[in-house]
């Protein structure tokens, strides 16, 4: 079968006029609030001392790949509710497809990362130091992006080498795996059984690792003072809270066979646009050293 499909039309997530334009709305806001308040996390992480710790160090990349992860699809999320007709190009569509999740694997590993300093933290406050050092930091962020990387690199792969040669509606905003394979004029089973294996064990392993190391933080918490217990509570919520919206829709999508769901596109807003809206919500509105230093920068 030859690929004779040169661009895909999208349905987007409405096709009622006037629920698109409350959309257009909605939506603006949300990739606004986006780029602001990753961006005020950055800025104040990296002008303020006080901030120089792992878990800010992490966090300022956590903000810088949410907003790349938005920006993928919600500026044409955003433009495309005005149109009539939405399309985009079979190269576009491969090259949206693999930045989204590249970001979005890299993202999942971050998070890992994250639980693993902060269990350090909290496990071994005595030996953090030395264990969680820069150089470390830097490889876990390095690893993160390359685990990202070739993640994408094979769903790509998979994704390319698929024949179009009928219809070319995707009944989603932006391309994704699933959806192309719903498109391919072949059978899809050992490719959407790849698909499974990649992104959705990812997501699940990542997921139990990370249930496994709030396990142990919540076992070592017992000895300690009840002051401690609660800064530490909070620290941990956060980034659970984090993990939840993010890793939960993504688990929800991947961790089956090609089939789509009519839920498929809300659940995908979750991990596109609300969750990357929600973090730096939730991790200064949770966070006094966070907050202090925004006031602090405000004030200068």
């Amino acid at each position: 079968n030859k690929n004779n499909v040169t661009e895909f039309v999208l349905r987007g997530l409405t096709q009622d006029k006037t629920v698109a334009k409350l959309c257009f709305s909605i939506f603006l806001a949300f990739y606004v609030t986006i780029l602001l308040g990753n961006l005020l996390i950055i800025i104040t992480i990296k002008t303020m001392e006080q901030l120089n710790s792992p878990m800010y160090f992490f966090l300022s990349y956590l903000s810088f790949i949410d907003i790349a992860y938005s920006t993928i699809t919600a500026p044409k999320l955003i433009h495309d509710l005005l149109l009539e007709k939405k399309t985009i190009s079979f190269a576009g569509c491969i090259a949206q497809l693999f930045a989204e999740h590249f970001f979005g694997c890299t993202e999942i590993f971050l998070l890992t990362a994250m639980a693993y300093d902060r269990c350090i933290a909290i496990c071994k406050p005595l030996h953090y130091t030395t264990i969680v050092t820069k150089p470390v930091c830097g490889w876990l962020v390095v690893a993160s992006w390359v685990g990202g990387f070739v993640h994408s690199v094979v769903q790509t792969l998979l994704a390319i080498q698929l024949p179009f040669c009928g219809p070319n509606e995707i009944d989603h905003y932006f391309c994704d795996v699933h959806p192309l394979l719903k498109l391919a004029c072949t059978d899809t089973y050992i490719i959407s059984v790849s698909v499974a294996a990649n992104s959705g064990v990812i997501s699940l392993i990542s997921f139990v690792v990370l249930v496994v190391s709030y396990a142990v933080i919540l076992v070592s918490l017992r000895t300690r003072s009840s002051e401690g217990r609660l800064k530490a509570f909070y620290t941990c919520t956060s980034h659970i809270l984090v993990v939840v919206l993010f890793l939960g829709p993504c688990i929800f999508i991947y961790m089956r066979p090609s089939t789509t769901f009519s839920a498929d596109k809300m659940v995908s807003v979750f991990y596109t646009i609300i969750t990357p809206m929600l973090n730096p919500l939730i991790y200064t509105l949770r966070n006094e050293e966070v907050k202090n230093a925004m006031k602090k920068l405000w004030s200068r």
